[in-house]
């Protein structure tokens, strides 16, 4: 016995953002458990590019789980069943035989689809280009320890510079929230002395871009940490809060 499982595919098929899409069935037959998700889609779309049919159209770039690129929602959850993991690092091994698998792309009016199941998530890199920025003095380099930075924070820091920016934060939200997002970003230069500058003009313009872009707002429902594949803390958005807050403070007393 082979071991390999048959799965009915229920996939969103659209053709752009202003077409009307439609969930279109399709077999993916004597897949291997140890495919990946993006493979076994790979092997769907050999088969329909065999009958002359269109391919899904969906995002992949460095399958390690590194880039982000590959932001399905898979049975109702951003990149699947599994916790702390991407799209491309998810097993067929994680479904049954015979299981029907839904597949969808984000569903936030800030990411229109392109296509299919994937979708322009451009409003991130708007947002980050807005503030995620710090001032260094022109010259000689400084050495990479000349400032010292307790390892506490630095571990902190680190960890909000993790976020891969794949949108499943926005996606697990029922208000399609990118406050995961904006305040990791936001957090890796506010914990560290190098971020200090542009600390609070940092933080209120990407809000600012953050709203403009039409993402929701949040109410701490956790969602997007416990669907975050880089497993990004909540304590972000208290902490960006808190610096919009004093943000605001500093411009009222100016």
């Amino acid at each position: 016995m082979s071991g390999n499982m048959n799965l009915t595919l229920k996939v969103w098929r659209q053709k752009n953002a202003e077409s009307q899409g439609k969930f279109v069935t399709y077999k993916a037959e004597q897949v291997s458990p140890d495919m990946s998700f993006l493979e076994m889609l790979d092997v769907v779309n050999e088969g329909l590019i065999k009958k002359g049919e269109d391919p899904i159209h969906f995002d992949h770039d460095c399958r390690e789980g590194i880039c982000g690129a590959c932001s399905l929602h898979i049975n109702g959850r951003p990149h699947g069943p599994k916790h702390g993991i991407t799209t491309c690092q998810l097993h067929m091994r994680s479904f049954n035989d015979n299981e029907i698998v839904v597949i969808e792309p984000w569903r936030a009016s800030a990411f229109p689809v392109i296509r299919d199941l994937a979708v322009d998530r451009t409003s991130f890199d708007r947002i980050q280009a807005a503030g995620g920025f710090i001032s260094v003095n022109t010259g000689g380099v400084p050495d990479a320890n000349s400032i010292p930075i307790p390892k506490v924070v630095a571990d902190e820091a680190f960890n909000s510079a993790t976020c891969i920016g794949c949108g499943a934060c926005v996606a697990a939200c029922k208000n399609a929230s990118a406050m995961l997002f904006v305040s990791a970003k936001v957090s890796q230069m506010a914990l560290l002395p190098q971020g200090q500058p542009e600390r609070y003009r940092r933080v209120q313009a990407m809000v600012a871009q953050m709203d403009a872009e039409g993402f929701g707002s949040c109410t701490n429902t956790g969602a997007c940490e416990a669907e975050c594949p880089k497993e990004i803390s909540i304590t972000n958005i208290a902490r960006m809060n808190r610096d919009y807050f004093n943000a605001t403070l500093i411009k009222n007393e100016e």
